[in-house]
C-alpha cells in the first residue's frame, strides 16, 4: 500500500479553501501518474506544535503507482511547489503539504527520503484519517497497527472529522 498525508492551513490563490486546494491536489495526482484508490475523511486539526496558525485540514490517500518512491516524493514536491509553497522552516503555516507515508511497507533512510515517514506515528491528524482507509495497517518499523498507534497517543487526539 502506497499512502500519502494531505494537509493545508491557508487558503490558495488559484483554488480556495484548503479543502478546495486537497482536492485540487488529488487531482494533480493523477496527472502525475498517482491515481488514487481511496481517500479518508476530511479531519481538522490545531497547528502543530500549538501556534497562532489557522486549523489545519488533513486528510490520507491510498494511491496507485508505477513511479518508485524517490520519484514519487519528488512529484509531491513539484506539486507543492506548483500550488505555491515556499519552505522557509519547519512547521510553518501553508497552502498545501504531502507527505509519502508509507511505500508498500520498504524502510528507507537516506539523505533524500525517510519511509516510513519518521514522525507520523505520533500524528493524530494523520493516524486518524489513516485509520479510516487502513485501520490494520502496519507500521512496517513499530509493528503496531493504526489502531493500535492511535491507542497510544492518549490525551494527544486532536483531529476531528468535519465531513
Amino acid at each position: 500500500m502506497i499512502l500519502i498525508a494531505l494537509g493545508a492551513n491557508l487558503p490558495s490563490e488559484d483554488f480556495g479553501s484548503p479543502r478546495e486546494t486537497l482536492l485540487q491536489a488529488i487531482e494533480d495526482l493523477a496527472t502525475m501518474g498517482v491515481v488514487v484508490t481511496v481517500r479518508s475523511h476530511w479531519y481538522e486539526s490545531p497547528a502543530f506544535p500549538p501556534s497562532d496558525q489557522p486549523d489545519y485540514i488533513n486528510s490520507v490517500v491510498a494511491v496507485k503507482t508505477d513511479l518508485p518512491p524517490r520519484k514519487l516524493l519528488s512529484v509531491l514536491h513539484a506539486i507543492e511547489r506548483d500550488f505555491g509553497r515556499v519552505r522557509h522552516e519547519r512547521n510553518e503555516a501553508r497552502v498545501l503539504d504531502l507527505d509519502l507515508i508509507d511505500y508498500h511497507g520498504e524502510v528507507v533512510n537516506d539523505e533524500l527520503i525517510v519511509l516510513p515517514h519518521p514522525r507520523m506515528h505520533l500524528r493524530d491528524f494523520v493516524l486518524q484519517p489513516l485509520a479510516d482507509i487502513a485501520p490494520s495497517w502496519i507500521h512496517p518499523v513499530l509493528g503496531k497497527t493504526t489502531t493500535e498507534l492511535i491507542e497510544e497517543l492518549l490525551d494527544d487526539r486532536t483531529a476531528k472529522v468535519i465531513d
